[in-house]
């Protein structure tokens, strides 16, 4: 990591400035990191409950997706030290929105057997619920 390098020069040369900037840009890119990983386990999340409502059942097998999903979206948005979040819930919301298109391209590759385009699978589902499920409370509705 070239950036963990030039942070030992800055601070050997006693640039604290310099060394400043770098932790906040390694800052940056952990936050980053989460917010990435967050994306793509909502991915996972709505991809599983676009099929649920689409196809109007579910498997143990798709539950358990979600589980994880919701289990490791809580996990990595947890800040261990503060006690506090990386993404907000108006974070949280646009994470959902943006990841609902690709969830739902995923999606039509494998509800109905992949019989359907994108288009026509976001024809039997709502939307809207499914994105309130993946941010409300799904969880403890289905799963406790």
């Amino acid at each position: 990591m070239n950036e963990l390098q030039e942070l030992r020069e800055k601070i050997e040369q006693q640039d604290y400035q310099g060394a400043l900037l770098i932790v906040n840009e390694l800052e940056e890119m952990s936050v980053d990191d989460k917010l990435n990983k967050i994306y793509s386990y909502v991915v996972i999340l709505l991809v599983h409950l676009i099929k649920q409502e689409a196809e109007h059942r579910t498997t143990s097998s798709w539950n358990r997706s979600i589980y994880n999903s919701v289990k490791y979206i809580n996990k990595t948005n947890k800040i261990r030290r503060s006690g506090g979040y990386y993404a907000s819930n108006d974070m949280l919301q646009q994470i959902v929105d943006e990841a609902y298109e690709h969830a739902l391209t995923e999606a039509s590759f494998e509800a109905f057997e992949g019989k359907m385009n994108p288009g026509e699978l976001g024809e039997k589902i709502n939307p809207d619920r499914i994105k309130q499920d993946a941010l409300g409370d799904f969880w403890q509705r289905n799963y406790q």
